[in-house]
């Protein structure tokens, strides 16, 4: 069983919509801070941005600015070449995979003009010229939508995500090794002004020891600016309609907290 502090507070259900695909890369946000937010911050894109180019379909005013050390002129080339491998072995012969070969263009297309792509790692303090500062990223920022999913160094971004909350809209972020780093997590939520509206295992990540999964999505909401229930939700996770299984050959983990 979870904490009950991970346990999300009350939504009206109508406020509460998916974006991105029923599938890994998909999220439940709530629908009030759509027109509300003007940037999306994602640190952590590897090769999807399907999120991202859903919600603009929604806010045409928004913009994203993502950051990622890993997807490099290298990563492309892997990529490809592995794709192609494929792809002569008929390993990938349905259509959505075959334009799967073809993502490097759809990712020159989407970041250009008024979005954009950092080849930068996301740390708490930079050292190295590939690195760029959290703090940095949200310095000039306000009414934004911070995505985070950096494959455990989330940990090291905690304290600043709590301190610069005014800037935060909404936030999605992905906990990773979530036993070995429970009282991370608690002490996050304990201290912060943003609320759980919605939590998701990631079926990817397997379950621990005690059945617990071992990644978490979680979506938080700033209670600030959105007005949010002071009581917990009855809703049982996943919620069909709007939680899907990132890996669809794994079944769904579902989530239980203590009272």
């Amino acid at each position: 069983m979870l904490p009950k502090i991970f346990k999300p507070y009350k939504s009206i259900r109508k406020n509460l919509i998916r974006i991105g695909p029923k599938t890994d890369g998909g999220y439940v946000i709530d629908k009030r801070v759509i027109k509300k937010s003007n940037t999306i911050i994602t640190c952590g894109l590897n090769d999807d941005w399907e999120f991202e180019k859903n919600f603009l379909k929604l806010n045409q005013n928004c913009k994203v600015i993502a950051y990622d050390h890993t997807v490099n002129k290298e990563f492309w080339n892997k990529r490809l070449k592995k794709n192609l491998i494929n792809l002569l072995k008929f390993k990938k012969l349905n259509y959505g995979k075959i334009i799967d070969i073809f993502k490097h263009n759809e990712y020159r297309i989407f970041f250009k003009k008024k979005n954009n792509h950092h080849i930068k790692k996301v740390v708490l303090n930079k050292k190295e010229k590939h690195e760029v500062s959290i703090k940095k990223i949200l310095s000039s920022q306000k009414n934004i939508i911070l995505k985070v999913d950096i494959e455990g160094d989330e940990y090291n971004l905690l304290k600043t995500i709590n301190t610069e909350h005014k800037k935060i809209n909404l936030l999605i972020i992905e906990f990773h090794k979530v036993l070995k780093n429970i009282n991370k997590i608690k002490k996050f939520l304990l201290k912060s002004k943003l609320k759980v509206i919605h939590v998701h295992a990631n079926n990817f990540g397997s379950i621990d020891k005690n059945g617990n999964p071992n990644v978490l999505e979680f979506t938080l909401i700033n209670s600030k600016k959105f007005k949010t229930s002071n009581l917990k939700s009855n809703n049982k996770y996943p919620i069909p309609g709007l939680d899907f299984r990132n890996l669809a050959r794994r079944s769904d983990i579902p989530l239980k907290f203590y009272d």
